[in-house]
């Protein structure tokens, strides 16, 4: 699995803030209320960062020791699949949380702060799955194959 690309991320932001921002706009035009994430949302977003981090750094210890501990390849993979989920969804996020933050801005009708500062922290959190996800899929790489250093090491079992 090769690790995610920059233009993927930037291609998903662009996509996110006009679908954020349109939506924005189709909701206004038809008569309702503008769409703005809750609070749940953002701990939500930051809470699924933190969790994917966590996952990924026994993977990283086991990888990175001098010591040859087995790690489950099917975990190891789950792990760097969830990582790369969560960078690409943090990428559309946080273009859909700045495309909500640009259109509540530019209103002519000038909007309540809680919604500015709500889509403020959408996008910011969005932000931190983004860089979780980027850091988990890091700690889930191999080290070149030219790394090992002795054939004789001790192997043990990952818990």
């Amino acid at each position: 699995m090769r690790r995610t690309a920059a233009a993927a991320l930037i291609a998903l932001g662009i996509v996110g803030i006009a679908v954020g921002y349109l939506l924005e706009v189709l909701l206004v035009a038809a008569g309702t209320s503008m769409l703005i994430p809750p609070v749940s949302l953002s701990i939500t977003l930051v809470a699924i960062g933190v969790i994917v981090v966590l996952l990924a750094i026994p993977i990283r210890r086991a990888v990175r020791s001098k010591v040859k501990v087995h790690v489950d390849p099917f975990r190891a993979m789950r792990i760097a699949v969830l990582a790369k989920a969560c960078s690409l969804v943090g990428a559309l996020l946080t273009g859909t949380g700045i495309g909500v933050v640009v259109y509540v801005l530019t209103r002519p009708v000038p909007a309540g702060s809680d919604a500015i500062w709500l889509a403020v922290v959408a996008a910011v959190s969005a932000i931190i799955l983004l860089v979780g996800g980027l850091v988990a899929e890091f700690f889930c790489t191999l080290p070149p194959p030219g790394d090992e250093q002795d054939e004789q090491t001790d192997h043990v079992h990952a818990r």
